[in-house]
């Protein structure tokens, strides 16, 4: 009886506390948040290009290395290097058919003179991996960071993909009985929905020795009704909305605004 009538009390007193602060005010913070990678080494930030695949609506490549860099003009300390897009598919695929010797003659000498074959098509993920080892040749990323007074480089891989799926949508039936009363039931169907998936990989590279420093994977994807037109590059910027701030992130601290309330 003891213990409850000390609830009691404890919680009278607190609604009285409550009554009497008939002023609150709303005070704005800002958490900050850490980077993932540090960068304060590094004055410059060369957003070197990406090997991209998938639709062939949208030039991913060349749109991720504009959205980027604009990004980091606006939202990062880094001074944000301009240059060429690297055509790093066909950096990639160099040496995969190594001449032949200077002795060989007639057809072979004719096939050792014939230009290389263009890279084959990127469509799936799968497809990538000819290609990752260029991130992990340090000469290749030390001879580009000399270039540019050895800056940050931010490379990759991004995969613009088309989806389809079906996906069960439930929606209200209404039906009438005998004696006109209304009733509604649950109905599922399945609905087909097309969209697209983003697949970037961000790798970070120092560029005095060429070596990554960092990277990460992101995956979000955007589906409509299957007689909705969307273009493709309209879904690319909304999904790349989804993962810039995540891209940022490791770059540069972020604050996190929120409000307290202060009673008195």
């Amino acid at each position: 009886m003891t213990a409850r009538l000390a609830r009691t009390v404890s919680s009278l007193l607190a609604v009285l506390l409550l009554t009497a602060c008939t002023n609150y005010y709303e005070i704005p913070i800002e958490t900050p948040i850490r980077p993932k990678l540090d960068v304060s080494a590094f004055q410059r930030v060369l957003v070197a290009g990406f090997i991209s695949g998938g639709t062939d609506d949208v030039d991913s490549n060349l749109e991720t290395t504009r959205l980027l860099r604009s990004q980091l003009r606006n939202k990062s300390d880094l001074r944000v290097i301009d240059a060429d897009v690297l055509p790093l598919m066909e950096v990639a695929t160099q040496g995969e058919n190594p001449p032949s010797d200077q002795g060989t003659s007639g057809t072979d000498s004719a096939a050792a003179s014939a230009p290389a074959a263009p890279p084959a098509p990127i469509k799936e993920e799968k497809d990538l991996e000819p290609y990752e080892r260029l991130f992990a040749n340090a000469d290749y990323w030390k001879k580009i960071g000399e270039e540019y007074q050895q800056p940050l480089i931010v490379t990759g891989t991004i995969m613009l993909i088309p989806e389809t799926k079906n996906s069960v949508v439930q929606s209200e039936q209404e039906q009438f009985d005998s004696f006109g009363r209304r009733r509604t039931t649950p109905v599922r169907t399945y609905v087909e929905r097309k969209g697209f998936a983003l697949r970037p990989k961000f790798v970070f590279i120092d560029g005095r020795t060429g070596m990554v420093l960092h990277s990460e994977r992101f995956a979000e994807e955007v589906l409509y009704n299957a007689n909705q037109t969307t273009p493709a590059l309209s879904s690319y910027f909304e999904l790349m909305d989804k993962i810039i701030p995540s891209f940022l992130s490791t770059l540069s601290s972020q604050k996190i605004k929120g409000t307290r309330i202060l009673l008195q």
